[in-house]
């Protein structure tokens, strides 16, 4: 057998100098008796992948809303294919790959309904505005309970690269800068691939002088930029990009705000107005009746007041099930007999 302490002894024969160690973590705010075989990183992962939050990720908007298509991303995939990068860039610079792909697995889970549409009407009508990193913080720090704790207790190092993945801070590890960029590389990407399949872009429309440089297919771009991250950081105190690689993944995640995430063919005036309403109408309608939360928002909103509560009900909540509750408190139906 192999148990924790065989393997936290690995990871100071093996890996490299600067990558973070499990017995070295700064650990959980909350002490726990160590788990026999798990290391902490690895325990971690674990209490991610079964949490609530991780699964509703499947269900929700990733840039298309609701595609009819089997193929499109969801932010569920977003995620492991985050994971997917992050892992290997780690393993091959011979970092830790349980720390890294606990934080990629976690580090979207406040995602809101109907993708950034959503996360944009949430930040205009909640008061202090709403970041998807902050409320996937909150969901691992409070929200996700079990009858044993509050959140999930995860340790500092994982929920320091939550919170870190996006925004100006630095994660303190450098298994947290990896997912960092790996999202980058994942969700630029991949959203290439999406918009070509929905006809929003053709891959000649790609700028030239970006892909001479990336590569001139998605597994061409994915290998190059990983070995060049690798290359270039290798030894270094930093997960950075070489400046012509980082400059033409810059250019090209600008071609796709100006052609895609903000293309009226993909955010289609009539479909953002819905997801406004639909938005708008269920927070306004838990913020005058908080009594109609379920229980665990309720507590929430005892101890950090009914918008808090809402904000964090209403962000929860899938695509579909927002769809589902706006339909049943607001849209009526037609009367059946009694039987």
């Amino acid at each position: 057998m192999i148990l924790r302490d065989d393997l936290e002894m690995r990871e100071f024969n093996f890996l490299d100098e600067r990558a973070s160690k499990s017995k070295d973590s700064l650990g959980r705010d909350v002490n726990e008796d160590k788990c026999s075989f798990r290391t902490d990183y690895q325990r971690d992962r674990d209490r991610i992948i079964h949490s609530k939050a991780f699964r509703r990720l499947m269900h929700k908007t990733q840039v298309f809303l609701a595609p009819e298509g089997d193929h499109y991303r969801t932010r569920l995939t977003h995620t492991l294919e985050v994971a997917q990068v992050a892992r290997t860039i780690a393993k091959t610079l011979n970092y830790n790959e349980d720390l890294t792909e606990a934080i990629a697995l976690g580090h979207d889970l406040g995602h809101t309904p109907f993708g950034h549409n959503g996360e944009d009407v949430l930040n205009r009508i909640h008061p202090g505005g709403f970041r998807h990193n902050e409320q996937s913080l909150r969901i691992v720090e409070r929200l996700e309970c079990t009858s044993k704790r509050v959140g999930l207790n995860l340790t500092k190092e994982v929920r320091d690269g939550i919170l870190n993945h996006r925004g100006e801070g630095i994660p303190i590890t450098l298994e947290g800068q990896i997912v960092k960029i790996s999202d980058r590389i994942a969700y630029i990407n991949h959203d290439i691939d999406d918009a070509i399949r929905s006809n929003v872009i053709t891959i000649d429309a790609l700028p030239t002088e970006d892909l001479d440089v990336l590569g001139h297919s998605h597994s061409e771009r994915i290998n190059n930029l990983i070995s060049d991250l690798v290359t270039f950081s290798d030894g270094k105190d930093k997960i950075s990009l070489s400046p012509d690689f980082n400059r033409a993944l810059l250019h090209l995640r600008k071609y796709m705000f100006e052609h895609v995430y903000c293309s009226e063919l993909v955010k289609r005036e009539e479909d953002m107005n819905k997801v406004e309403v639909v938005i708008t109408a269920l927070y306004n309608y838990f913020i005058k009746h908080p009594e109609k939360l379920p229980e665990l928002y309720r507590e929430v909103a005892l101890e950090d007041g009914n918008a808090t509560a809402v904000k964090d009900y209403v962000s929860g909540m899938t695509d579909r099930y927002a769809i589902s509750l706006y339909s049943d408190l607001f849209v009526p139906r037609g009367w059946t007999e009694f039987k």
